[in-house]
């Protein structure tokens, strides 16, 4: 707790030190709802904005004939109001498969200055590329990247505060949190297996806190068209069992102690895009530790390093006639993951667990927040001779 207060500190003496300089460079900065709606001119205090996906995915194979879906996967209605030029709100409530309703953000943002800003409440944890920038229209493809499910438990977001901002002669975009950690253990049940980290998130529904975790990511946009980010997440897993301990019970504090695991994840990301072409990409890598404790005392198979990665371009195929408002975007992704790249002792490796998958697709952008989406999938595991194969299209909206 003290090295992350530390870091804390630290980072806000060396904003002052960096903002000698006040140059305003071009950041490109791709925005998400969120900062979107707080970045608007409008004279109204109270600011609107939303997203949504209706998606078809058919599964084909020549021998097996399989029903298709079709899913409102998500309508996100987000409201940011401006108390004063320093202070904003920003909410934002998601509904899921129509009957299900989160909050996906909920935060203050006090504006300290040109360079910092203080922000408290329900924040998504900055880790990648689609755990902050998850609206349909900002990427290629009906689903989102794998990575971005499997390894990065998205839509990510904990409780916590932290401090944002830029440092404008450095081209550098940063955000540093303390926040609630993922829930390891939860009244007799264990969250985390070999499969990954998501069924640990606490969504800020009535969460609970054994020990904080520090969240950070440095964004460099100093080259023109393109943007580098660096990302980090460490701490520990939280669990109920701490709850009434007796410090005196050695057992109790084994058991407790053994409900937990050490989580420190670290990703890397790029985005380029220049005259109609677009590359980007991202590798996440994380490290688990005591995973033969919280595996022997829980029955799972929890691994202690996973990892993923995908790459992707496209091209704007309007860009080859008339200049248009519209665009038909041709795009193809490369991803490969492993939630269970190594063990330790006493765990089994399960194959089913390293997956690649290959995407190529069309998204025609009839109007700017419109886009209209249809892919080929294929994928497969280690298990696997051939790959699945699966047809996607959508919807989406963003305004």
């Amino acid at each position: 707790m003290k090295t992350k207060i530390v870091l804390l500190s630290a980072l806000m003496m060396f904003a002052v030190i960096a903002n000698s300089q006040t140059t305003v460079k071009n950041e490109n900065e791709p925005l998400n709802t969120s900062t979107k709606l707080m970045a608007s001119k409008s004279d109204s205090k109270l600011s609107i904005g939303g997203y949504a996906e209706i998606n078809y995915n058919q599964a084909f194979d020549s021998d097996i004939r399989s029903n298709g879906e079709l899913d409102v996967q998500r309508m996100v209605i987000l409201f940011a109001y401006k108390f004063n030029d320093r202070v904003d709100f920003v909410t934002e409530i998601e509904f899921e498969h129509v009957k299900e309703v989160f909050v996906e953000q909920a935060f203050i943002r006090y504006k300290l200055n040109h360079w910092m800003n203080l922000k408290a409440g329900l924040l998504l944890i900055p880790m990648g590329i689609i755990n902050e920038y998850h609206e349909p229209t900002t990427f290629n493809g009906v689903e989102r990247p794998l990575i971005a499910n499997k390894v990065i438990p998205t839509t990510w977001r904990e409780i916590g505060f932290g401090f944002s901002g830029k440092f404008t002669d450095l081209s550098l975009k940063y955000q540093v949190y303390l926040v609630n950690g993922l829930k390891g253990y939860e009244n007799g049940t264990a969250n985390f297996s070999g499969a990954g980290l998501r069924g640990g998130r606490q969504k800020g529904a009535e969460s609970f806190m054994t020990s904080p975790n520090l969240s950070f990511k440095f964004d460099y946009y100093g080259i023109s068209h393109l943007k580098l980010g660096f990302a980090g997440y460490m701490g520990k897993s939280q669990s109920t069992l701490f709850d009434d301990l007796d410090r005196n019970d050695n057992a109790m504090m084994m058991d407790a102690e053994d409900s937990r695991i050490g989580i420190n994840m670290f990703g890397l990301d790029a985005r380029y895009n220049q005259d109609g072409f677009a590359f980007r990409g991202a590798y996440i890598f994380g490290s688990l530790t005591n995973t033969t404790e919280y595996n022997a005392f829980t029955g799972k198979d929890v691994g202690s390093k996973l990892y993923g990665f995908y790459m992707e371009a496209s091209y704007d195929l309007m860009r080859l006639f008339d200049e248009s408002e519209q665009e038909l975007v041709l795009f193809a992704r490369y991803e490969d993951y492993n939630t269970q790249q190594d063990v330790e002792s006493g765990t089994v490796k399960n194959d089913a667990y390293a997956v690649k998958q290959i995407v190529t697709g069309l998204g025609y952008c009839i109007a700017d927040g419109v886009v209209l989406k249809a892919d080929l999938q294929f994928q497969k595991d280690k298990t696997q001779d051939s790959y699945a194969k699966q047809f996607n299209a959508g919807i989406a909206v963003w305004f």
